[in-house]
């Protein structure tokens, strides 16, 4: 990522809300695209996707999904990424030593090397599929520390807590969050807000993946409370620091007709 500068100019980071289609790469390629194109429009540099975004939450698919992050499968979402000039951050299982990760890929709107980071906080009966993530990431951009965390890891304390000792002043999460585990989710992540005084993000799934509904409701939270979140339809989530104050605001995104989907 960019380096920050001492100018802090207007930064807009975006959640994309949506659901994946189980193991379709190629159609969940069209529908990211997509996203990006439409956060263009909105003046977004930064875009987060949900856990697993590009394959849905498929444990027992995962081993055969895994990529590296430098796969040419992946570069319709590069080029999008350089196009419209965004880091795009986007789930997927990454290639581990002997099973997958539950990963990220964040793409560099300059065309560097693309950064991963893979969840290091399991979920019970993930290790069965996955290996855990070894590494923190932070990184600088537009003036702002920013970490990133892949759901189970914001419900352990240790993660939001090394990620503020690194300094982080944004916390941004893809997740899968069922109607049963959401409100204690989303109370932790206004707690993490409210504690290190990080401006927290989350990307939700909008529908059923691995066998689990998720219900949407992806949203940002600062140390004031919540900022803005979505309801259950596919959904542009966007935070912008304009005078060093973080403001919110919800914009529809029509996912479903996007060829492939």
């Amino acid at each position: 990522m960019t380096e920050a500068t001492s100018a802090r100019s207007e930064l807009v980071i975006g959640l994309v809300q949506l659901a994946a289609q189980a193991g379709d790469l190629d159609a969940n390629l069209a529908r990211h695209v997509a996203a990006v194109e439409a956060a263009a429009r909105q003046g977004v540099s930064l875009l987060v996707f949900p856990e697993l975004s590009l394959t849905g939450y498929e444990p027992g698919l995962a081993a055969a999904l895994a990529l590296s992050p430098r796969s040419e499968r992946l570069a319709p979402l590069r080029a999008a990424a350089e196009r419209r000039g965004m880091h795009v951050v986007a789930g997927l299982p990454l290639n581990g030593e002997t099973r997958p990760r539950v990963g990220v890929v964040i793409f560099d709107p300059a065309g560097g090397e693309p950064l991963t980071y893979a969840k290091r906080y399991l979920h019970p009966g993930e290790e069965a599929a996955f290996e855990v993530g070894e590494t923190q990431l932070v990184c600088e951009l537009g003036g702002e520390r920013v970490a990133f965390a892949i759901c189970a890891d914001t419900n352990a304390p240790a993660h939001a807590d090394e990620c503020a000792s690194l300094g982080a002043t944004v916390y941004l999460a893809g997740a899968l969050i069922t109607a049963g585990g959401y409100d204690a989710d989303t109370r932790r992540l206004a707690e993490i807000a409210e504690r290190y005084a990080m401006l927290v993000g989350m990307a939700n799934h909008n529908g059923t993946s691995g066998g689990m509904a998720a219900i949407g409701g992806s949203g940002f939270w600062t140390d004031s409370g919540p900022l803005a979140v979505a309801d259950d339809h596919d959904a542009l989530v966007i935070a912008t620091r304009q005078n060093d104050s973080w403001h919110g605001r919800v914009v529809g995104l029509d996912l479903a007709t996007v060829m492939g989907c």
